[in-house]
C-alpha cells in the first residue's frame, strides 16, 4: 500500500506522547518510535495520538519532499515499520 491515508483529526493530542509509557523509544506524538510495529498497529496508534494523516511508503515508492505539519510518514517493508518521521 502506498500514498496517504486519513488517520485522525489533527496532530497535537494531549497526553504523555506514548502508547504505554514515556521515555526513549516511546510511540506517540513526536513521529518517532513507530519502528518495529506492524503497519496496522502503527496506524491505530497514530490515530489515537491525533495525526492528521499517515503516509505509508514501501520500498521503491516515490515520495514528495514537501513538509506537511501533522503528517506521519511510515517507511514500511513486509508490513513492518522500519522508520517513522513527521512531515
Amino acid at each position: 500500500m502506498s500514498g496517504s491515508d486519513a488517520a485522525g483529526a489533527g496532530h497535537g493530542a494531549v497526553g504523555s506522547g506514548s502508547a504505554g509509557g514515556s521515555g526513549p523509544g516511546a510511540v506517540g506524538q513526536d513521529g518517532e518510535g513507530y519502528a518495529g510495529l506492524r503497519i496496522e498497529r502503527a496506524r491505530e496508534l497514530a490515530r489515537r495520538h491525533g495525526w492528521a494523516s499517515v503516509r505509508v511508503l514501501e520500498p521503491g515508492d516515490l515520495m514528495t519532499m514537501e513538509y506537511r505539519q501533522g503528517r506521519l510518514n511510515l517507511a514500511v517493508r513486509d508490513g513492518v515499520v522500519e522508520r517513522s518521521w513527521e512531515g
